[in-house]
């Protein structure tokens, strides 16, 4: 809103006597809010954002354009774009009808001009925005995204924010690996999982991870390591000699979050995702 002050003057017999100031404002018949579907994110998810334009004044506000910052911050001297607009992901919306495209430039900043909101109406911008390689994934990480709505029609540009923090959650992948991969019969084979953890948290009680295989052909005399040290049956996996059925207890692994860094140059975000190696060593069983 555009803010105006004001002040009088009295005076009399070669006097002058000022009044105190008056502070006043002129509201922008536009209001504009936005928001995130979603309150978190990871990196190469999309963001849906939607934008809600009210125009409360009494002729239409025409030719506006909107500016999406894409949560751009200062780096090293520059700005970096933690988010990448979605190509063809924008639909534009007058009253709730869906109206034809404004236009629109994808880049950073993303831009939407040509936008009208008639009178005692309302309009709705939503679009996808992409999780880049610039957005941090730490725990706690955040993306503040603001657009700016201007215009001939008002006194002022109209600003709305919206903020996405990173999710605090484990994302585990799985690879397995025998040794040797060939073998004589009655001979031993070691089995080895190599689970990665590239998210921002450590796996917990209440993950409830469980590792499960079938060992065809079934190993007898299993001993099995956790990250080179021995993982004492019971209370930690159970394994069935005459089915070669394979199961961690739930509880009994744990992967470490992943370390990440920013490039001082480039201001990428890399993982270095967290480990745990579990192996299984046995005799293959031929009858």
């Amino acid at each position: 809103m555009l803010t105006f002050t004001n002040q009088a003057a009295l005076s009399y017999r070669n006097r002058v006597r000022y009044s105190n100031l008056t502070t006043g404002q002129i509201a922008d018949a536009l209001t504009m809010t936005k928001e995130a579907l979603t309150g978190t994110y990871a990196p190469g998810e999309d963001v849906t954002y939607v934008v809600r334009l009210s125009n409360n004044g009494t002729a239409a506000l025409t030719d506006l354009t909107l500016t999406d910052d894409l949560g751009g911050y200062v780096f090293d001297g520059g700005t970096l774009y933690p988010l990448s607009y979605v190509e063809n992901s924008l639909r534009f919306f007058v009253n709730g009808t869906e109206q034809p495209l404004p236009a629109v430039t994808a880049g950073a900043p993303l831009s939407v001009s040509g936008v009208t909101v008639p009178a005692g109406g309302n309009a709705l911008i939503v679009y996808e925005a992409a999780v880049n390689e610039f957005a941090s994934p730490e725990a706690g990480g955040s993306i503040v995204n603001t657009v700016t709505a201007s215009g001939a029609g008002l006194t002022a540009p109209v600003t709305a924010s919206a903020t996405v923090t990173a999710a605090n959650e484990p994302e585990l992948t799985i690879a397995k690996s025998l040794t040797p991969e060939t073998v004589g019969a009655d001979r031993q084979v070691t089995y080895t999982f190599t689970i990665e953890n590239e998210g921002n948290a450590a796996t917990a009680t209440g993950d409830d991870l469980v590792v499960t295989d079938t060992f065809a052909p079934a190993l007898a005399n299993i001993a099995v390591t956790l990250n080179g040290a021995p993982l004492p049956q019971p209370g930690n996996y159970t394994y069935d000699e005459a089915t070669g059925v394979f199961a961690t207890v739930p509880g009994a692994l744990s992967v470490p979050a992943a370390a990440f860094t920013q490039d001082p140059v480039t201001g990428v975000w890399t993982a270095e995702p967290g480990e745990a190696v579990l192996a299984v060593t046995g005799t293959i069983q031929t009858v």
